[in-house]
């Protein structure tokens, strides 16, 4: 399987700056995740950043690297921008894998990868796993998504989708796992997409891919330990489960 991972890093993160250099156990949160990047089938890993302090700690744990614009509103833009400067040919396949995404698997990563390598009529993608706490489907933190039945994404939110309004608890809800694939073309033709008010409104880029009316290929996978960091909170839970 030959593809290339790109994993965006910012440190102005709004809930919680410096993430990517906060410690989780004795490496940070980046390297974890690069590492678990180097255990895939990719080709390369590469790690997009815009500031020079997370790209002197990627370099010192041997990381490819790329400086990028702090302009960026998106992971994905940072990604097009890498693709530019590192002229990738169109038809690259380019994981896009957060950078706060530490127990990410190699089979995940793959899968993903795969998704899209053997669905060419799709534009992108990603992952999802079913949902067995009741508190997560309620929390905002969480991104759920609503599949069709040919396993595409219909919408992703951050509410509670879909609505169980009769209460007959037989409803399936689906943890969306923020690890995207798409060609370098699809990318280039990414930015070129207006941003929409659902997209602002949630806060979540993939639906400017669904508002322009592209398909979204989902995986369902039974990694139920992928969790993300997005606050100084998730990170304890990240060192407890280091410790299982």
């Amino acid at each position: 399987m030959n593809y290339t991972i790109i994993i965006p890093a910012r440190y102005a993160s709004t809930r919680f700056p410096g993430k990517p250099l906060a410690m989780l156990g004795d490496k940070t949160i980046l390297q974890h995740v690069y590492e678990r990047a180097m255990q895939s089938s990719a080709a390369q890993v590469i790690i997009a950043t815009d500031d020079e302090r997370i790209n002197e700690a990627a370099q010192d744990f041997g990381a490819i690297t790329c400086m990028t614009s702090t302009e960026h509103s998106s992971g994905t833009e940072r990604l097009a921008e890498v693709v530019e400067q590192c002229s990738i040919a169109d038809d690259t396949v380019i994981v896009n894998l957060q950078g706060d995404e530490p127990f990410i698997t190699a089979a995940s990563l793959d899968q993903v990868a795969d998704l899209i390598l053997q669905s060419p009529d799709y534009d992108m993608s990603t992952l999802c796993h079913l949902i067995d706490d009741p508190d997560e489907v309620a929390d905002p933190h969480i991104v759920k998504v609503v599949l069709n039945e040919c396993g595409d994404a219909m919408y992703f939110s951050r509410a509670s989708i879909p609505w169980d309004r009769d209460r007959h608890g037989s409803v399936s809800y689906y943890r969306h796992i923020g690890l995207y694939a798409y060609t370098a073309r699809f990318l280039r033709h990414y930015i070129e997409l207006e941003p929409c008010e659902l997209e602002k409104v949630e806060a979540l880029e993939q639906l400017r891919v669904l508002y322009h009316g592209k398909k979204i290929k989902m995986g369902i996978t039974d990694e139920d330990s992928i969790i993300g960091i997005d606050t100084p909170e998730d990170l304890k839970k990240a060192e407890a489960l280091l410790k299982t």
